[in-house]
Parts: structure tokens; sequence; C-alpha cells
């Protein structure tokens, strides 16, 4: 049982690494850093096998040929950088389901960006990133596990600082499931209807109150 909230509370003084590889050159350049490196850290790998068959997790080849493993994974849509009002920060397969909503939505004013690597968190990355989007007033991170596990405790203070040395007023959201003491609810229908929520909430109005989405 891969529980992404276990191995982050072990991460310190930089033991270890956590990485949430979103497609097939991000994970070749994952392996091939891991070999190549003068030193040795324990890797731990968090991806479902279900991108593995998701025909937008593959890759080129000459992004396998070329190119680096990147720690955070930009907007990969055109789109005008100052109309962006929110930036969505995200790791794993939940991208994919964001970037459907948004196409299918045809939201042009939302960025979404993947944070590959959990730990070490990528500070100068992330800031890089965030300083791509100045107009954007209102940051939220989305993942598919309730509140209270995946990766949102330790990634909320990493992105609040990030967010105070930039200076902007910005808000930080968080869009998922509510607490649980499960990691699922054991049923496919209504599973699905969480999903469809916590997308919907991540891009939606509802930031400020409800159990989906809450304001940080």
């Amino acid at each position: 049982s891969a529980r992404p909230e276990r191995f982050l509370q072990l991460c310190a003084e930089h033991n270890m690494q956590v990485c949430v590889p979103s497609n097939a050159a991000q994970i070749f350049h994952l392996l091939r850093r891991q070999m190549v490196r003068q030193y040795r850290k324990p890797l731990i790998v968090m991806t479902p096998k279900s991108l593995l068959r998701h025909k937008d997790a593959g890759s080129p080849l000459e992004d396998l040929a070329a190119g680096r493993f990147r720690n955070v994974i930009g907007e990969v849509d055109k789109m005008t950088a100052r109309n962006v009002r929110r930036a969505i920060f995200c790791s794993g397969k939940v991208y994919y389901d964001l970037l459907a909503y948004r196409r299918e939505q045809k939201i042009g004013d939302v960025a979404i960006l993947r944070i590959e690597q959990l730990y070490p968190f990528p500070h100068d990355d992330f800031i890089a990133q965030l300083k791509k989007f100045p107009n954007a007033r209102d940051l939220v991170w989305c993942q598919e596990e309730p509140q209270n596990q995946g990766a949102w405790y330790r990634m909320r203070a990493y992105l609040r600082d990030d967010m105070q040395k930039l200076g902007f007023p910005k808000k930080l959201f968080y869009a998922g499931r509510p607490v649980s003491a499960s990691p699922a609810v054991g049923y496919a229908s209504w599973h699905a209807k969480q999903q469809k929520e916590l997308v919907e909430a991540a891009f939606g109005s509802k930031l400020t109150t409800g159990e989906i989405v809450t304001s940080i």
C-alpha cells in the first residue's frame, strides 16, 4: 500500500527522495538520474499502474533521447500568462483529470502545474513557475487522497513559505477529498462522484466553504 504521507513523514535532512513521475520520459530520466549521480539516496517512486495505460502519459522518443528529469512541469497549453487568475498545483494522475476538464470547459485563465518531486522540495523550480503568472491570486493544491492523507500537509508548508518569499498577495487553497479514516470510500460510483467534485472544485468558486475545498 503506497501511502505518500507516511514516506513524507520520514523525510528529513535530505535522507531520501520521493517522486511522482507523470509520464514515460519522466520515469526514464528519473531512473537514469538515480544511476548516474555520484551519491546514493533511497528513491521512492509514487505512481499508479493506471498511468501505464493512459493515452496522455506516453512520451515521444525525442523526450527520452534528450532532456532531463523535471522537478516541476509547467503549463503545457498555450495561454496568456497575464490573464491567469489561478494556478493549480498537483502530482500524479489527477493532473490528467484536471487537464481534460479544463479543455472540455474551454477554461483559459487557470494554469495547471505538476510537482514531480515532493522531497526534497524543489523550491527554486516552484518559484520560477509561479513567477510566470504574476496576476494569479489563487493557488490551489489538488489531490485525490483525503485531506488528512497524501502530500497536502507537507506541501502546505512548502507552498506557503515560497509564496511569502515572493511577497505576492496570494491565497492558498486545498481541493480534494474530505478527511477520512480510510484511503478510499470502497464504492466505485461514490469514488467517481468525489473525483468529479474535487476536479470541479479546483476550478470553481467553492474555495472558501465546504468539505471539498478549504481556505488556508
